[in-house]
């Protein structure tokens, strides 16, 4: 049985600030700029931290000039970090980043999450993100570090909010919920297009690792009922016809078991199609299924208004 590379740990890429740059003296009425360091570290599958904002824990200056200015949020914390993301494949890549937010004891305050869609082959795209607002009396953020990295063919990525597919279905998966040792991640299908979508039964998966390369020896059993009874995925398949606007969902179930002595198997990617011939589109599930090698799916059902 092919056993996937794990997830980068969280710990990779870790880049510590520290408050080594320099500032200018503000000017009269004109609040102090916040720090900007430049880092340089290794690249975590193609994306790097390049720089860093950390304001300082000083107030700022209430400006006394008659003017205008742009002030953040209240409460924003004015922490952010520029990255860049560069593609050494030979086929676009939309990547999906979490960016976590740490105390200089690696406590993590917050966490964000950015996508770059459609980098092309030998292309670096950049870009900035904020922690943004972050509870009162958290502790001081001094430490942004990559904590995942998930990179997908352009093609096949999930749209994004808004936008529908050639296709004419989006098809989508949410964060899943998970309980003593039992993980739901639900699909959802949505017809975005001006045709009837015709669905009956099982969405299709292909289960791949890291590298995008299938995973074997792992059963992929039709019904939630396959792994644990009350999923909400129990119906057997039935004919049903979408009009533009309604939507079908579905569900993976699986257990995180893991025996001792015995390797555990996770799934980053599963490439899902809706139907036999339909366009793939390729989710990040990150399937954990222990050493119990199955997944089960649930029959696509009309979803409840």
């Amino acid at each position: 049985m092919r056993r996937p590379a794990r997830l980068l740990p969280a710990l990779a890429a870790v880049l510590l600030l520290s408050a080594c740059g320099s500032q200018r003296a503000a000017g009269p009425g004109t609040a102090s700029p916040a720090p900007r360091t430049q880092v340089s570290g290794p690249a975590v599958d193609g994306v790097r931290i390049t720089a860093v904002t950390i304001p300082s824990a000083s107030a700022t200056p209430t400006p006394s000039d008659g003017l205008v200015h742009a002030d953040r949020i209240p409460g924003d914390s004015g922490v952010s970090a520029a990255y860049e993301v560069t593609n050494d494949s030979t086929q676009a890549l939309t990547y999906t980043v979490l960016f976590d937010f740490t105390t200089s004891r690696g406590e993590v305050m917050s966490n964000r999450r950015e996508t770059v869609r459609a980098v092309g082959p030998g292309r670096t795209v950049r870009g900035t993100v904020g922690l943004g607002v972050i509870a009162p009396g958290a502790s001081t953020v001094t430490t942004v570090k990559i904590g995942e990295v998930t990179e997908v063919p352009a093609d096949e990525a999930p749209p994004e909010a808004g936008v529908c597919p050639s296709s004419g279905i989006r098809v989508t998966a949410d964060d899943g919920d998970a309980a003593m040792g039992l993980r739901v991640v639900g699909l959802r299908l949505e017809n975005c297009g001006k045709q009837d979508y015709t669905l009956d039964g099982y969405p299709q998966l292909s289960l791949l690792a890291e590298d995008h390369e299938p995973v074997e020896g792992v059963k992929i059993l039709k019904g939630g009922a396959a792994i644990a009874t009350g999923t909400g995925y129990d119906d057997p398949p039935s004919a049903l016809t979408l009009a533009p606007g309604e939507t079908a969902v579905s569900g993976l179930a699986w257990r995180n078991t893991t025996d001792a002595g015995t390797d555990a198997v996770n799934i980053p990617y599963v490439r899902v199609r809706a139907k036999s011939g339909a366009a793939p589109v390729m989710l990040t599930p990150h399937l954990d299924l222990g050493t119990t090698g199955k997944l089960g799916v649930g029959a696509w059902k009309r979803a409840q208004p």
